[in-house]
């Protein structure tokens, strides 16, 4: 179903969804993107600098937060901004299950020219690891 201007109002919630991090999805995130930070994969070089371990690249929760909104949308190219800041870090245990990435979001305002501001918020293991999180969307 494709989200349409007219059926929103600031208020309008997202329905959340989450999104895993596995061991493998970050050093998949490490080719892809070129950043191969040890703290991304390496546990024994991660907590000796003092991390509780692995942890996500802070662009690959960006990534989850970006696809929730494109998801809603329909269209990636319907986000016309968008913008976080990195307040968390999402440790990324090493087994089958990985980290989850809880991502949901508020339709804040409508702007005009089919536009609406989205307000996006991001938790792993209850902390928020995203704030000021915010797209700006045109919908059919």
């Amino acid at each position: 179903m494709t989200v349409r201007y007219a059926d929103v109002t600031p208020g309008t919630e997202i329905p959340g969804k989450s999104y895993r991090a596995t061991r493998l999805d970050l050093v998949k995130y490490c080719g892809a993107s070129g950043d191969f930070n040890v703290i991304h994969w390496n546990e024994r070089l991660a907590r000796s600098v003092g991390l509780p371990g692995v942890i996500a690249h802070g662009m690959y929760t960006m990534a989850q937060a970006g696809k929730f909104v494109t998801e809603w949308a329909g269209d990636p190219g319907a986000v016309l901004e968008f913008g976080v800041r990195f307040s968390g870090m999402v440790p990324v245990p090493d087994d089958d299950q990985g980290a989850t990435i809880e991502v949901s979001g508020t339709v804040t305002e409508k702007l005009g020219d089919n536009k609406v501001a989205v307000d996006i918020v991001a938790r792993s293991g209850g902390t928020k690891v995203l704030t000021r999180s915010r797209a700006v969307v045109r919908l059919p």
